[in-house]
């Protein structure tokens, strides 16, 4: 089993939902996940931030579980949202579905995804 260390150095901000670094040490395993949406297996799409957030979260621990991880391998996260406005809907839906602490992340906002109706994409590297 790898040992990670995540920390915010205290030369620059102090975030709340994510650390600034993540340390992994001894990893056996390096798991690169794609963009994870939120999407249904049946191809429904979720109404809304809250719903594709959990979507894409759940598709990205089934990916985990196929490789015999959890949500609790993830090192660090890229989120992509389609709209500013959609920040703090975003933060509230994927709070209680992500590790804790919270890994490295990185937060963007792009013009579109792969769908019109895609709100959300979260990408993800997991260690074992």
């Amino acid at each position: 089993m790898p040992t990670v260390r995540k920390f915010n150095p205290e030369t620059g901000p102090q975030p709340a939902v994510y650390n600034r670094g993540v340390e992994v040490r001894g990893a056996e395993r390096m798991l690169f996940i794609a963009g994870q949406v939120g999407e249904r297996a049946d191809g429904t799409m979720g109404a809304n931030m809250a719903e594709q957030a959990a979507i894409a979260v759940e598709n990205m621990k089934g990916v985990l579980a196929g490789a015999g991880m959890t949500i609790d391998n993830v090192v660090k996260y890229t989120i992509f949202l389609t709209d500013e406005a959609l920040t703090g809907a975003f933060m509230q839906a994927a709070a209680s579905l992500m590790p804790q602490p919270p890994p490295a992340a990185t937060l963007l906002y792009v013009k579109a995804l792969a769908s019109p109706q895609m709100l959300v994409e979260i990408e993800a590297i997991a260690v074992a």
